[in-house]
């Protein structure tokens, strides 16, 4: 039995279904109703991280977890690694992040990212870290503004990342579960090419049918959008990723997806065609009309 968290976000779905289509899954669901998943091998545990007695109930006889975490301030890593130890636990496989093992990434989110890593090494189950770079899925918060306006706000359209299909994420974590020998290794995960925001614009236009036009925001102008999100720690985080981003540090490709599924990473273009329904515009909302 495979245990799956964050099953309702961009890569746990993903592992989830992909569990699911091969063999019994079980997942841990704060909210079981926002789960996609379904079917008659499919065990949900309704509760939290911190709820030590759902955590307890979710793994047993579980051989295998897949981890997913996202609180900035909570030690969900520290609670669900002692409970997998406890539990007898075999194998931990944590989504973590590229950037933790960049030296010249110091922001709160790597931070924190790297003392969550440390505290399932330190759990004593054996461990493996899948280290993605940005999700392709992350251009979806730019759908009201096409869909609206034909316009794209985001910061540095010249920066360039190798962003990746959560697919191809959720794949390589799969593969992980359900192989062996991958203990104790960390595999970085990236797309198949560098490509900045405004060709990804380009791209969404081609995939539209329509014109659309990228407009970069500047500093003051982002830093108070994720404001209006986030914690200031948050927001100055994704502001210095974005620098980092425009340095080039976010660029390199690496050929983790096809070393360990066998196939090609799908680049932005795939992606961006598999997902146009949610670019769409309304009836009647076309730029222009």
């Amino acid at each position: 039995m495979i245990l799956v968290t964050g099953a309702t976000g961009a890569v746990g779905r993903e592992v989830a279904g992909q569990l699911a289509a091969a063999g019994p899954v079980r997942i841990l669901a704060r909210r079981p109703e926002r789960l996609t998943v379904r079917g008659g091998g499919v065990e949900v545990v309704e509760g939290e991280y911190g709820d030590r007695a759902a955590l307890d109930r979710a793994l047993r006889g579980v051989a295998s977890v897949f981890l997913v975490t996202n609180s900035p301030t909570e030690p969900d890593d520290e609670r669900v690694a002692a409970a997998a130890a406890a539990a007898g636990v075999r194998h931990l496989v944590k989504l973590s992040m590229m950037a933790v093992e960049e030296p010249g990434a110091d922001d709160f989110i790597t931070r924190r990212q790297r003392e969550n890593e440390q505290a399932v090494r330190e759990s004593g189950v054996p461990w493996t870290f899948v280290r993605p770079r940005t999700f392709m899925s992350n251009t979806l918060s730019w759908a009201p503004g096409i869909r609206s306006t034909g316009v794209v706000h985001a910061l540095y359209g010249d920066a360039p990342v190798a962003c990746v299909d959560p697919r191809d994420v959720a794949a390589v974590a799969v593969a992980v579960l359900t192989g062996t020998g991958h203990e104790g290794r960390a595999y970085a995960v990236s797309g198949p090419e560098a490509i900045t925001a405004r060709e990804q614009t380009a791209q969404l236009s081609r995939v539209l049918e329509r014109p659309l036009r990228f407009e970069e925001l500047g500093v003051d102008a982002a830093r108070t959008a994720l404001l209006a999100k986030y914690p200031p720690p948050v927001a100055e985080a994704f502001l210095q990723s974005a620098e980092r981003q425009r340095a080039g540090a976010k660029a390199a490709v690496v050929p983790t997806v096809q070393d360990l599924t066998g196939r090609p990473a799908r680049p932005y273009r795939i992606w961006s065609a598999e997902h146009a329904e949610a670019f769409a515009p309304e009836a009647g909302r076309f730029a222009g009309e």
